[in-house]
Formats: C-alpha cells, structure tokens, sequence
C-alpha cells in the first residue's frame, strides 16, 4: 500500500511540476511579444504572479518529484537498471530547463531584456516531448 501511495504522490507532483513549466515556458513567450507601455505593464504584473507561482509551488514540486520518484527507485530495486538511468537523465535535463526558465522569469520581472534565445523558445515543445518519453519509458521499462 505505501507503494501506491508514494506512486500517487510522485505523479500528482509531476503533473504540478509540468503545468507550472509549461506556464513559464508560455508567459515567457507571450511577454517577449510586449511593445507599448500599457503591454509593458501588464507583462511586469503576468511575470510577477508567475514568478511567484513558481517559487511557491513549481519549484517545491520538483523537490517533491525527485524525493518521491528516488524513494520509489530505491524502494522497489531499480537502481541497476538502465530505463530507470535513462529517465533520471531526462528529468536531470528537465530540472535544469526549470532552472533557466525560473532565471529568464526573475530577469525579465525586473527588466527589459531581448527576446530569450531561440532554444528557450521552443521550451515549452521540449518540455511535453520530455514527459512523453519519460512517462513511455516508466510505463513500458523497455530495458
């Protein structure tokens, strides 16, 4: 039964982790796009509450992703197997993607920056592709 719930709480953790990236990966690309002082003013209060949000609740989620999900490993044995390396190194690139959108957040609410680069964005594509194959490879453990 611990097992279940810890899966439980491991993938409702996720989808938090995932939606909240998923906004800042789109706020992010809809403020860029700002260019009157009235755009510019809504863009600082959007960044804000978004920034926020983040700090809040998306980041601990990922705290709560990673403790859930190595609970989950350790406890059912998994360490040794290379689907489970495959993953981690996907949610390893997952969690750094958090990082630099969470610091093109913080920079952007307090300043005017340039467009972000053209890798952040398509930040959010990446980061529904990631969790496709992630949850594929969890589910179907194919090596």
């Amino acid at each position: 039964m611990d097992y279940l719930w810890l899966k439980a709480l491991h993938i409702a953790a996720v989808v938090t982790w995932i939606g909240g990236m998923l906004v800042a990966a789109v706020s992010i690309a809809a403020v860029t796009e700002a260019r009157g002082q009235q755009e510019i003013a809504i863009r600082s209060a959007l960044l804000e509450r978004v920034r926020r949000w983040d700090r809040r609740v998306t980041s601990p989620a990922m705290l709560l992703v990673w403790i859930f999900g190595l609970t989950l490993a350790l406890t059912g044995g998994w360490f040794p197997q290379v689907w489970l390396l495959a993953k981690l190194t996907l949610v390893l690139l997952l969690s750094a993607l958090h990082g630099v959108l969470s610091g093109r957040l913080r920079r952007l609410a307090h300043s005017q920056e340039p467009a972000p680069p053209a890798l952040l964005r398509h930040a959010g594509a990446a980061v529904v592709i990631a969790t496709f194959v992630i949850v594929a490879i969890a589910v179907t453990k194919p090596f």
